[in-house]
């Protein structure tokens, strides 16, 4: 599965081989990213986010990114036999994982039409009143109630402020971090700003998953310039910590350095 979007627009590639039981997931995703209320609240989370408060991209191309890079990070995670405990705390079945991965990657911003600040918190009721209608759709109510009580958590646990319980926040809190690279500043960027998360970001080119040898999960960071390291040190790793992954995710940042063409690697 590709970290990046693929070219026919798809967030998701159902015919990729998978470790996991994915027949949920490919069932609930088109409804879910075709749904209109959930497109309108994407489009609208930028409108705090950056136009008024002038923060990165936390729009419809950034909830892409999460998704899959939380779906990636489950594969890799699911390859390596680990243990993800949400669903099966709750009874519901293996294959319930990722779609409480991808229904909170996809849902875990929208607090933000409310305000910028906090909104962790705000996202918890407007996702909830989603996953209602939604959900009933796919489930019966008591698995209904289950899924959602998890996807609620993952979004809720995001928030550094808010320790996730189960991996399945983990990956979610991980993956907002990921989306890191210079296309996520652009508006900012473009618009003048040159706060540190826009700069930083900036100096991004590329970030890729992969298994990791001595862990499950490599991420690989390619920057320009040591600006980055701030997205890295006190973003990724502010997640990564009390995230459930710490043991199976390794970072390393690749510095560049275009003005003087040398190459650092750095393990964070």
């Amino acid at each position: 599965m590709s970290t990046d979007e693929p070219a026919d627009g798809r967030v998701y590639d159902p015919d990729a081989p998978h470790t996991f039981p994915d027949e949920k997931l490919n069932r609930m995703l088109p409804a879910l990213l075709e749904d209109p209320e959930v497109q309108a609240y994407l489009d609208a989370q930028n409108v705090n986010a950056v136009k008024r408060k002038g923060y990165n991209d936390h729009g419809p191309k950034h909830i892409s990114i999460v998704r899959n890079r939380a779906l990636r990070l489950y594969e890799l995670l699911k390859r390596a036999d680990v243990d993800f405990n949400g669903a099966a705390d709750q009874g519901l079945d293996e294959a319930d994982e990722p779609v409480i991965v991808a229904l909170a990657a996809t849902l875990h911003d929208v607090g933000h039409v409310v305000h910028r600040d906090q909104h962790a918190y705000y996202s918890i009721p407007l996702a909830s009143d989603i996953l209602d209608r939604l959900l009933a759709e796919w489930y019966d109510t008591p698995e209904a109630v289950r899924v959602k009580a998890e996807t609620l958590h993952a979004i809720l646990c995001h928030h550094t402020e808010e320790d996730p319980l189960t991996r399945e926040a983990g990956v979610i809190r991980v993956a907002d971090a990921l989306d890191m690279e210079r296309g996520r500043s652009r508006i900012p960027y473009e618009k003048g700003g040159r706060g540190i998360n826009t700069l930083s970001s900036q100096a991004i080119r590329n970030v890729t998953l992969e298994e990791g040898g001595d862990a499950p999960v490599l991420v690989e960071i390619e920057m320009v310039n040591a600006a980055g390291v701030y997205q890295v040190d006190n973003l990724l790793k502010a997640k990564l910590q009390d995230s459930m992954l710490e043991e199976y995710v390794r970072i390393v940042a690749v510095n560049t350095k275009e003005e003087s063409g040398l190459v650092e690697r750095i393990e964070l």
